[in-house]
Order: C-alpha cells, then sequence, then structure tokens
C-alpha cells in the first residue's frame, strides 16, 4: 500500500542526506566524472533539479518536459555551474516540488510523465525519492547501494522487477535473497531462470548501476536488460 505523506518524509531525509554530503565538495569536485558515462557530476545535479520541477509540472497537470530537447539543453547547460549554484538550485527546486506536493490534492488520480508513461499521484514522490537516493549513489561521493535505506531498496527492486514482467526480451526471471526474498520478472517463454545476491547487487543490476557479476545464476544466464 502507498503512503505518500511517509515517501515525502523519506524523500526530505534523502534530500537532506545528499545535500549534506554535497556541502563537504568543492567546484573541482563538480566537473569530475559521475558514475554515469558522459556525465559530470554537474551534470547529475543540474538533472536533480531540473527533475524536481519536472515533476512540479507533473503534479500541476502540464507536460513533464517541453520535449526531450529541452530537457538535454537544460542539464548541458546547467552542468558546469559552480557548486554554490548548484546547491542552492537542488535545495529550492526540491522546495518547489515538497510545497506542490503539500497543497491539497486527489492523490489517487492518474497523471502524466514522459514518452506517455502515466501513474497514479500517490507514486510521484516514490519516484523522487529513487532520482535522489540512486543519483547520490551515481555521483560517487562515498554513498553506496548498500547504503541505501532497506526499505527503499526493497522497493526499488519491486519497482523495477515489475517494469520488466511481460518484456518478451527479458527472460523470465525468480530475484531471491539469501534471507528469502523474491521477487519475479521478465516475460518470454521456457523456464525461469533464478538470480540469487544480496539487496544491493539485484538493485544494481536491475538499475543499470552493476553488471551482476556478484549474482549466482542457475537455470540459464544471466538476463540482459534493456536501458531504463
Amino acid at each position: 500500500m502507498i503512503d505518500h505523506a511517509d515517501d515525502l518524509a523519506s524523500l526530505q531525509a534523502a534530500t537532506e542526506r545528499l545535500l549534506t554530503a554535497l556541502g563537504a565538495l568543492d567546484d573541482a569536485a563538480v566537473t569530475q566524472s559521475s558514475r554515469l558515462p558522459g556525465w559530470t557530476r554537474g551534470h547529475v545535479l543540474a538533472h536533480l533539479a531540473r527533475n524536481a520541477d519536472a515533476l512540479v509540472n507533473v503534479m500541476e497537470g502540464r507536460p513533464m518536459y517541453a520535449s526531450a530537447e529541452a530537457r538535454d539543453a537544460d542539464i548541458e547547460r546547467g552542468a558546469p555551474r559552480p557548486l554554490d549554484v548548484q546547491l542552492a538550485d537542488v535545495r529550492e527546486s526540491a522546495e518547489r516540488f515538497r510545497a506542490v506536493c503539500a497543497a491539497p490534492a486527489d492523490w489517487s488520480r492518474t497523471v502524466e510523465l514522459r514518452n506517455g508513461v502515466t501513474d497514479r499521484a500517490e507514486r510521484v514522490p516514490f519516484r523522487r525519492w529513487i532520482e535522489v537516493d540512486l543519483h547520490h549513489v551515481d555521483l560517487g561521493i562515498g554513498y553506496g547501494l548498500e547504503d541505501l535505506p532497506e526499505n527503499f531498496t526493497e522497493r526499488e527492486i519491486g519497482f523495477l522487477a515489475a517494469r520488466f514482467t511481460g518484456h518478451q526480451d527479458v527472460p523470465s526471471a525468480t530475484l531471491t535473497t539469501a534471507d528469502g526474498r523474491t521477487w519475479t520478472t521478465g516475460g518470454s517463454d521456457g523456464d525461469p531462470v533464478t538470480v540469487e545476491g544480496t539487496a544491493a547487487d539485484l538493485l544494481g543490476w536491475l538499475a543499470g548501476r552493476r553488471d551482476g557479476a556478484g549474482l549466482a545464476v542457475k537455470g540459464g544466464a544471466l538476463p540482459s536488460l534493456p536501458p531504463l
């Protein structure tokens, strides 16, 4: 069951955790490579700020981005900014999202995201939490997948497993951890493979942050996942 108020509180904690970590950096660190190919840390921070504003658009019934080209241009334009400007932008855009979520609203309504994707409004705070915490990992500043809150990791595995469920290019798979948590994903014909590992390794593989080398696979090869 989705509790958007609880997710908003968790999002606020994740945002403060990120801002505190960023406060220890300097301007040179912002220009260095992130863990995302082709993006500096400045690209990640510019994306985080513009994503918050894009989700304000979603919550207020406007298109998430004017266009894919405008989204990419905004990130490129924002990437070279000094740390203090990046910090202010991340903080202020996060506050704009918090404010729009504090207004009275029908949280059961359907909203439209990018590329025609729709979802219930009550799930948008968790989507934003995903952006903040996974991109905190992507910055490569000492916060890893193993540091993510346990409830976040478990929910995000379920979220991504559901995303690939029924996908004919992904072999059917049962995902499991040593403590017995399981998820199913994929959609191709044939017997499912079993993929076992830590929750962090499963999340890293599903989210495209790890290559799956730390996972054990039974019944076939590790499925190849399409880009998110």
